[in-house]
């Protein structure tokens, strides 16, 4: 029998399998659970375990982003314009949110 806590975490918390590879999407604000006002800025923090990532990587989720507040380097909708694997899986939960890597090299 599963134990309550582990269907009802007191953090928010996502086992990923993202590109073949297992990871950890969570944060530590508990609120996120229960309250959607904190869905408008909040941050995650991911972890794959992999060789190449040398430490947890810190998100800052915007919901509230505006299309054209994004990058005007490169065309959205050219060929060459890739969205980290990460990005592509929170945005499965929060559709149009832009992610802040704050520091680390987005992997894909």
């Amino acid at each position: 029998q599963v134990c309550p806590r582990l269907r009802t975490p007191r953090l928010p918390i996502w086992l990923c399998s993202i590109t073949g590879r297992h990871g950890v999407l969570f944060g530590t604000d508990s609120l996120l659970l229960s309250d959607w006002k904190t869905e408008r800025v909040f941050h995650l923090y991911f972890y794959n375990g992999q060789q190449e990532q040398t430490k947890t990587a810190h998100l800052t989720i915007d919901t509230h982003s505006h299309h054209w507040e994004e990058d005007r380097s490169e065309d959205p909708s050219s060929p060459g314009k890739r969205h980290p694997s990460v990005e592509m899986a929170i945005r499965t939960k929060w559709a149009g949110a832009t992610v802040s890597w704050n520091g680390t090299d987005p992997f894909f």
